[in-house]
């Protein structure tokens, strides 16, 4: 039997998978989240979420998504989850095709051009909020980040054309103070830190809660949720793995809460695997 059943929850409380609704808007992530829809709808240009790995940030972007839900006739978004691309005419042509410009163009010029000629229509025509999410922005080059700062170029006399959000772990901050101005375009900064103790007892109950537990008392001991931050430096994404395991255990040894045991032992087997 699974702990699903067991504990009479609707869905799996502790998935890494970026689902909003399991999103815990610790003060760090609503303080993010708040300051980067500001930033879209006063249309300020570039937007930087930097943190290291597991922090949320990608959790953050689908959550910024849905703060904008029923807005879709205002603010277009678009958004690349991998900016993975060999060259800067590839990185262009993958932007010309998402923004459903066509036809094909030979050069980047064209491309450059189309992109600009697509933003001042949208957004000068007809009044739209275009808004470009780049998840894993660690992954973008130089040329890249070169492509991005011309886009941001584009703009009327109150404001940029085009709205970029660029989530990222801490690798990308040498490389764009490499480039020229690139640091001062950015008008939204902000450095995802991991949660204290007193939020990953608070994540653990939303997620719960969410999940559809309804029992009045703690299923995570005080003491269990010590050790699960003293173990995971309060990263969300390994506090959800800590936590799935433990009620896995939870079901198997037949404990009626998670204790600090419970998590000793499964920190030990966590531990064989690094």
């Amino acid at each position: 039997m699974s702990y699903l059943s067991a504990l009479q929850l609707e869905q799996e409380p502790f998935s890494t998978s970026p689902d909003p609704r399991f999103f815990y808007k610790s003060l760090e992530h609503q303080t993010a989240l708040n300051r980067l829809e500001i930033a879209i709808r006063l249309k300020r240009g570039l937007s930087v979420v930097l943190g290291d790995v597991g922090t949320g940030k990608t959790t953050l972007s689908r959550a910024l998504l849905q703060s904008f839900h029923g807005e879709e006739d205002e603010y277009l978004f678009f958004m690349i989850l991998d900016p993975t691309f060999k060259s800067e005419y590839q990185f262009l042509t993958h932007l010309t095709k998402m923004f459903g410009i066509s036809p094909f163009f030979r050069s980047t010029i064209d491309h450059r051009e189309a992109i600009e000629k697509f933003l001042f229509q949208k957004c000068v025509e007809e009044e739209k909020t275009i808004v470009l999410l780049v998840d894993e922005g660690q992954k973008l080059t130089q040329p890249h980040l070169e492509v991005l700062r011309t886009l941001l170029n584009y703009e009327t006399n109150d404001s940029k054309l085009l709205q970029l959000v660029i989530f990222a772990q801490m690798e990308l901050l040498p490389r764009i103070k490499k480039i020229r101005n690139f640091i001062d375009r950015i008008s939204m900064k902000y450095i995802i830190n991991p949660l204290d103790e007193y939020e990953t007892g608070k994540l653990i109950e939303y997620r719960l809660r969410q999940a559809g537990y309804e029992e009045n008392k703690g299923l995570f001991s005080f003491e269990a949720v010590q050790k699960i931050h003293e173990f995971t430096k309060g990263y969300p994404r390994q506090i959800a793995l800590i936590c799935h395991n433990a009620m896995e255990r939870l079901i198997m040894e037949d404990h009626e809460s998670v204790t600090g045991e419970v998590i000793e032992r499964v920190i030990a087997q966590e531990r064989l695997w690094r």
